[in-house]
């Protein structure tokens, strides 16, 4: 027999346990279950595994609204996020409800029948389960790939080449000459953690990013878990750093010159005297054009004003037998060549979606506030915030689903489902950024609306009211007996 569920999550992520907590506190007699493709909890927090691997946002952010993160590290490593991720699920029991190994591959929506058939492959066989209500916490990028480009003679090299999101166990660079490809937020990781033990360290970029030296420890909350308790200090912590992070954000779009030379002052201050700032770490776009990158205690600049690591802007021409020759001419050695190229955007994690027998093309749907999908009904999905803490958004959208499928049961509804009449909302990208990793894959996506609901917010404390407080009925959602 099929087995039936109210709610199917799929993915046990940060925000697929965050979403299960939500629907189990609001409704403890529901029937629910995570199908997570992976043999482990932690999504993201379980897959990387390179070196110096953390968060690029604070753990009062980043952590659960329902969950004060404790720990000092407030810019924390991937074990204590992961152990934090876990402790959570146990905690709630949530860990009883996740299926490992079970990969969501398609979800066909009958109206008849007011539910989804949700076809899974679990040990080389395909399983069909059926729910009211699907809730996919899937992340947006390719856990089984990340990006890599073309690299030109890479047959040559005698070397060992790496991708952070598949780093071997056992790969010693104790003494080795690294060159890390990239200048995002995973080279900046990667660098001062790998300059530790290497013997250099050089972060070979085509063009500079921002980076910008965040407290590892943020004292004001030390301060005010001994002084009121860490369960009423971290809503107090929470907030202030939303706060923070929204004027920097606000600011860099309002007034990019004042925020890229406040950036430049900052980064000359941690360098040598001489360092060429300007060719390393000024970029061409604005601040906040694409994510700024955050540092810890500013461990990249300590590395290179030790002489650890280097910074290189130039285009790769060719690898050699030895490493790298640059367009420049000049040429790098390496032992090993890390390409921290960035991820591959995966839509809804790949899964495809019919509505009574009609197939789904993403492309041609819209977003209803950057969580359900036009035409798609009982379908919630996740995508956090780009200029902030990921959870943010997760949390509030869990808190949502909770609220709809609330005003379904008191109104006797058995499905709902967000629909776009207005001939004069325009098509917009989903994701408003420029990033490369969104740029090559963001036609694959739904699209967003001119206005709202069918924007996807950025801003946490708009999006607060919007979804915590906002009508459910609100014209656009449509429901059905």
């Amino acid at each position: 027999m099929t087995e039936h569920f109210d709610v199917l999550i799929v993915g046990a992520g940060l925000s697929g346990i965050g979403a299960a907590y939500h629907l189990q506190k609001a409704f403890p007699g529901r029937t629910y279950a995570i199908l997570e493709a992976r043999d482990a909890i932690g999504g993201t927090w379980d897959l990387f595994r390179y070196p110096g691997v953390r968060s690029d946002s604070d753990m009062h952010t980043l952590g659960y609204r329902f969950r004060p993160w404790t720990q000092a590290r407030a810019i924390a490593g991937g074990p204590a996020i992961l152990d934090y991720i876990r402790a959570t699920a146990a905690e709630a029991g949530i860990d009883r409800h996740i299926r490992f190994g079970h990969r969501t591959v398609g979800a066909q929506w009958s109206t008849a029948d007011a539910r989804w058939t949700v076809e899974v492959r679990h040990r080389g066989e395909t399983l069909r389960l059926t729910t009211r209500f699907l809730y996919l916490c899937t992340g947006y990028y390719r856990y089984d790939a990340g990006y890599t480009p073309p690299l030109p003679g890479i047959e040559r090299y005698g070397g060992s080449v790496v991708h952070p999101q598949h780093w071997p166990a056992d790969l010693d660079y104790t003494g080795k000459n690294v060159v890390v490809i990239g200048s995002g937020a995973t080279a900046v990781t990667l660098v001062p953690a790998m300059a530790q033990r290497a013997a250099h360290v050089t972060m070979l970029q085509r063009s500079p990013t921002y980076v910008m030296t965040l407290p590892a420890e943020d004292p004001i909350a030390t301060r005010l878990r001994r002084m009121i308790g860490a369960r009423r200090a971290y809503p107090v912590v929470r907030w202030k750093n939303v706060t923070i992070s929204t004027l920097v954000y606000q600011l860099s779009r309002r007034r990019p010159d004042l925020v890229r030379a406040m950036l430049r002052r900052a980064t000359i201050r941690q360098l040598p005297p001489g360092y060429a700032v300007d060719t390393h770490f000024r970029p061409r776009y604005g601040p906040w054009d694409q994510r700024l990158c955050f540092v810890p205690d500013g461990d990249l600049f300590a590395a290179i004003s030790q002489g650890r690591a280097s910074v290189r802007t130039d285009r790769i021409a060719e690898f050699t037998a030895a490493g790298l020759r640059l367009e420049s001419g000049d040429s790098l050695e390496a032992d090993i060549v890390v390409t921290a190229t960035g991820l591959q955007l995966l839509a809804l994690g790949g899964i495809t979606l019919s509505v009574d027998g009609r197939e789904v093309a993403l492309p041609e749907t819209m977003a209803y506030k950057g969580m359900m999908l036009s035409g798609v009904p009982n379908l919630a999905f996740t995508v956090g915030y780009t200029n902030a803490s990921w959870t943010l958004k997760a949390d509030l959208v869990g808190e949502y689903v909770v609220r709809l499928l609330r005003h379904m049961d008191r109104h006797g509804h058995a499905w709902c489902v967000p629909a776009n009449d207005d001939p004069t909302v325009t098509e917009r990208p989903l994701l408003d950024f420029q990033a490369g990793y969104v740029l090559r894959s963001i036609d694959d996506f739904p699209k967003a609306g001119s206005r709202s609901p069918w924007q996807l917010g950025m801003s946490y404390a708009h999006d607060l009211l919007k979804l915590r407080h906002g009508a459910i009925e609100d014209g656009a959602m449509r429901f059905g007996q």
